[in-house]
């Protein structure tokens, strides 16, 4: 199959999988005589492969370092796909049961008592926080975290404050150029409060700029301040890493 045709069967764009190609991730071994790549049955089931690691949160780092790892197992790694699942659709059923409990009682049809209206809330895990520690390790996060727990509830609203002016601040500015004066001041907010909170290095603040736009996830959340913001982000994050190495 072509690149087009692979991109439509999985709903996911050519430009997704040119850069699957461009990071080692996902390297057709075939060509036409065109020059255009082909995708065999290998190739589709690696693609499988690495989506069901991107659905569970997984940066594509990461994926890379599993997938082409001598002892990966795809047998394995689809048994644990499967009850990772499982689990995230038991917690769903969970929080559905209490929406319908919490529809009826609001129609005064039942009595909710407290506890049930919190049935199916889970904050033992946290995403994202998973992820910048597989990319980065424990340290950053960790002083990150301890920073910022050791706040009051004032200084945490302050720095909340803070947080989304930066980033409103940079979607006013995402038409411009990355590379532009008024772009680098502004990227350069970004970073200097982020070392604020942790001890982030230029190559780990390019690195999380890529995963703004590699992550589904961080590009809807960074998007919410305007569409197009995480690709600025990335671009002028990279700009500013290698500039100042």
């Amino acid at each position: 199959m072509k690149v087009k045709e692979v991109a439509d069967l999985v709903g996911i764009s050519v430009r997704t999988l040119h850069h699957y190609d461009e990071i080692g991730l996902l390297t057709s071994e075939e060509t036409t005589e065109s020059g255009y790549r082909i995708y065999s049955e290998s190739d589709l089931e690696t693609l499988q492969q690495i989506l069901f690691f991107k659905e569970l949160g997984f940066p594509l780092k990461k994926i890379k370092e599993i997938i082409s790892s001598p002892s990966f197992d795809r047998a394995e790694a689809l048994e644990l796909h499967r009850k990772s699942l499982l689990e995230k659709r038991s917690k769903l059923d969970n929080m559905i049961r209490t929406i319908d409990k919490t529809i009826q009682h609001s129609k005064g049809e039942i009595e909710m008592s407290n506890k049930e209206k919190f049935e199916g809330f889970d904050f033992s895990s946290n995403p994202y926080e998973q992820e910048a520690r597989d990319r980065w390790g424990d340290k950053a996060v960790d002083e990150s975290n301890a920073k910022i727990n050791s706040l009051s509830r004032n200084e945490k609203k302050a720095w909340e404050d803070e947080f989304n002016s930066i980033y409103k601040e940079l979607a006013e500015i995402r038409h411009e150029a990355p590379d532009s004066e008024v772009a680098q001041e502004g990227i350069k907010e970004w970073y200097d409060f982020l070392n604020r909170m942790g001890n982030y290095s230029l190559d780990a603040f390019k690195g999380l700029g890529q995963m703004y736009v590699d992550d589904e996830r961080f590009t809807k959340n960074i998007d919410q301040f305007g569409k197009g913001l995480a690709v600025f982000m990335r671009d002028a994050m990279a700009v500013y890493a290698d500039k100042n190495k």
